[in-house]
């Protein structure tokens, strides 16, 4: 009945230490079945303020939807760009000003080789107002879709408001949730999402 036991334990033993092993071994991406537990599985909460918690909770509903809205926004600028204006799009069609700031931006990330980047199009280093004057510098690529510039221009200075509260983990009123969700049905509804 020893040697039994023994078995058991030693097998225990091991499936603890691959647990082990496999918690502190870095996560690759592409391996998660469930990205959002694996990273809220990694972040200290328990050691948090609860209603601090509450209320970081209810605003990162809304952080998620900024955020792949700018992202949404990047990727059909981009889209728009290298198909009517051609590979050249950045060299071409984006003003000395925001090249020069992006790359500032990038430069300075680079600094950093420990931490990851923001992405690997140059509009990643791009802020959202800045992709107004993009669409605006070059408004008959985007006429059809984003019929007037202005009109691009309030919903991303709106929504840059709510994004800057947000990414300073302040807390938006429910109008302020409203206005962010108004703005971005706008903006899908007439361009897509």
């Amino acid at each position: 009945m020893r040697p039994t036991l023994d078995l058991y334990s030693f097998v225990y033993r091991g499936l603890l230490a691959d647990e082990a092993v496999r918690l502190a071994l870095p996560l690759q991406e592409s391996d998660s079945k469930q990205p959002e537990m694996d990273i809220q599985r990694r972040m200290p909460l328990e050691v948090l303020d609860d209603a601090l918690l509450s209320g970081a909770r209810k605003m990162a509903w809304v952080y998620v939807a900024i955020a792949a809205f700018e992202n949404s926004v990047r990727a059909f600028v981009e889209e728009r760009l290298l198909e009517k204006v051609g590979a050249n799009w950045w060299k071409t069609a984006v003003s000395s000003t925001i090249k020069t700031d992006a790359e500032r931006r990038k430069k300075d990330e680079e600094q950093i080789r420990w931490h990851g980047v923001r992405g690997t199009s140059p509009l990643a280093y791009v802020q959202l107002e800045e992709l107004a004057v993009i669409v605006q510098n070059n408004h008959p690529v985007f006429k059809d879709l984003v019929p007037t510039v202005e009109w691009a221009r309030e919903i991303f200075r709106s929504l840059s408001r709510s994004r800057n509260v947000i990414m300073h983990s302040g807390q938006l009123t429910l109008a302020d949730v409203e206005r962010v969700a108004m703005n971005i049905r706008d903006w899908v509804r007439q361009v897509g999402g």
